[in-house]
């Protein structure tokens, strides 16, 4: 029994399980079917969303897109109606434009056959007036006894006279007109030039004059044996100059800063009293120290007061040493400041440049400081410049000042008259008494040289000469030329500031007796 409930319940127990598993599969194949109908209907309604949404969606874009094109086809229509506008404004201004130019037309045509029946008119009168002009000139012909050819040259002869003589009037008239206005302009600029530049002058010679406050100085300078006077001289390259003036002594060297440093030195030396050679020498080299300086300071100071700038140390040193030289008893730094102010004045009058014509002005006598060389000034002042990397126009103004080189430009002519007036301007230089009468005797001996002077006198202190010649051997022509060439010839062989006004006199006497 035992073994059959052993056999009979796994049986019963694999048909119950087998039972439940079929029930099972049967409920879940249920299920899921359902679900499976479910996904169905949900799926068909979403797709039936969908399409509606698409269907929506489609009708909103195409009535957008309709809406689109009749917009734009408005606009279009809007733009059409615009253009057609226009096209009938053109066409009626091109009708207007038509009808214009066809009444132009019209009036072109009438004014042109006006213009052929008075083209016809004046040919007919022409053709008239050359019958008439022939009948005159037969009859010219038959009076005169003239050919036509011969009748012409005749006419074309008293022509060309008659225009010389009206040539030549204008011409003498135009060169009288513009000598007058050259001269009077001339004029002008010199004397606002010197008006404006005019100072007073200070002569200075060669020799300078020592206060002593006893003659019992003289001993003392002189010293033992005259040692301390040879140690001075030796030392400062000047001689002292002891006479039977009283309480003074004169100091004589051509060195215009030996002079100075010799005069500073013995006025030191005498208010200290102690004067031995020792001393000299100390006073001596410290006072040309101070000399040094001074003449790099008057440099300096005159390159400012004319604000001239740009010259190296050389060139301001060597300006300052014109401080202590004259030229006439004209002191050559002020002579040299007086010329850059008349020359810059005078150049912006006659339109060249004014600071080369300055800054050669000042330059000009540069070479004045240099008196160690066998050169003359404007050679050395010309290669000073050329040193000092100077514009050509200002070296070619140093060396033409006084004719040594011909001028290449017109500040070198302007820097010339600048300088001539500076020297010749009254109370600018002085001359010795021998010298002045020299220079009026040389002017009277060239002028009688010539063939044909009666007399000649040298006045207003040589600033003209005035010739008398005889009437009778030199005619008004040759009284022209032998001004000229007496002229010339004052220019060739005489050296003088400013310009001599040469003058001939030519007169014709005629004298008869009554008896």
């Amino acid at each position: 029994m035992g073994w059959i409930l052993f056999v009979i319940l796994p049986v019963a127990g694999i048909a119950f399980g087998w039972l439940i598993r079929w029930f099972y599969a049967k409920f879940q194949l249920t299920a899921t079917e359902n679900r499976a109908e479910q996904i169905r209907s949900d799926a068909k309604k979403e797709a039936e969303s969908i399409k509606k949404e698409l269907l929506l969606e489609a009708k909103e874009k195409l009535i957008s897109e309709r809406n689109q094109q009749e917009k734009e086809a408005r606009e279009r229509r809007a733009e059409l109606q615009r253009y057609e506008h226009r096209v009938a404004q053109k066409e009626d201004a091109i009708d207007r434009r038509s009808k214009q130019i066809e009444r132009v037309e019209q009036q072109l045509a009438e004014k042109e056959k006006a213009l052929a029946d008075r083209n016809s008119a004046v040919a007919k009168k022409e053709e008239e007036m050359s019958r008439q002009e022939e009948r005159y000139r037969s009859e010219l012909v038959r009076i005169s006894g003239l050919s036509v050819e011969e009748a012409k040259q005749l006419i074309i002869r008293d022509v060309e006279n008659e225009a010389r003589h009206d040539a030549q009037t204008i011409v003498n008239k135009i060169e009288s007109e513009a000598n007058i206005s050259a001269e009077k302009k001339a004029r002008e600029i010199v004397l606002n030039a010197i008006q404006r530049i005019g100072r007073d002058v200070v002569s200075e010679s060669t020799v300078s004059a020592v206060s002593l406050p006893n003659d019992d100085m003289k001993g003392h300078i002189i010293g033992r044996e005259g040692r301390n006077i040879r140690s001075f001289e030796t030392i400062t390259g000047a001689d002292i100059i002891i006479d039977d003036t009283p309480e003074a002594v004169v100091i004589s060297c051509f060195d215009p800063v030996r002079r100075e440093i010799a005069k500073i030195a013995l006025e030191r030396l005498i208010a200290d009293g102690r004067i031995h050679p020792a001393r000299i020498e100390e006073v001596v080299a410290r006072v040309s120290k101070e000399i040094s300086q001074r003449m790099f300071e008057e440099g300096e100071k005159v390159l400012y007061t004319l604000g001239v700038h740009n010259i190296s140390n050389d060139g301001i040193r060597a300006l300052g040493r014109l401080y202590f030289r004259t030229s006439y008893g004209q002191n050559v730094l002020n002579h040299s400041r007086e010329v850059a102010q008349i020359s810059a004045l005078i150049a912006g009058e006659v339109g060249a440049n004014r600071e080369i014509a300055k800054r050669a002005g000042l330059l000009h006598d540069i070479g004045k400081g240099d008196t160690d060389s066998d050169q003359n000034h404007a050679e050395i002042g010309m290669d000073m410049a050329r040193k000092m990397g100077e514009d050509p126009r200002i070296i070619n103004a140093i060396g033409a000042h006084h004719d040594d080189i011909q001028p290449t430009c017109i500040e070198a002519v302007v820097v010339q008259i600048a300088d001539a007036l500076s020297a010749a301007r009254p109370g600018a230089r002085k001359e010795t008494t021998e010298a002045y009468l020299k220079r009026l005797k040389n002017l009277e001996d060239i002028a009688n040289s010539f063939g044909g002077v009666d007399k000649s006198f040298a006045i207003q202190a040589g600033r003209e000469l005035r010739i008398m010649v005889n009437g009778d051997t030199v005619n008004d022509t040759q009284t022209q030329i032998l001004g000229k060439d007496i002229a010339k010839r004052i220019e060739t062989d005489l050296r003088y500031p400013g310009r001599i006004k040469v003058t001939v006199i030519r007169e014709t006497r005629i004298t008869e007796y009554a008896c």
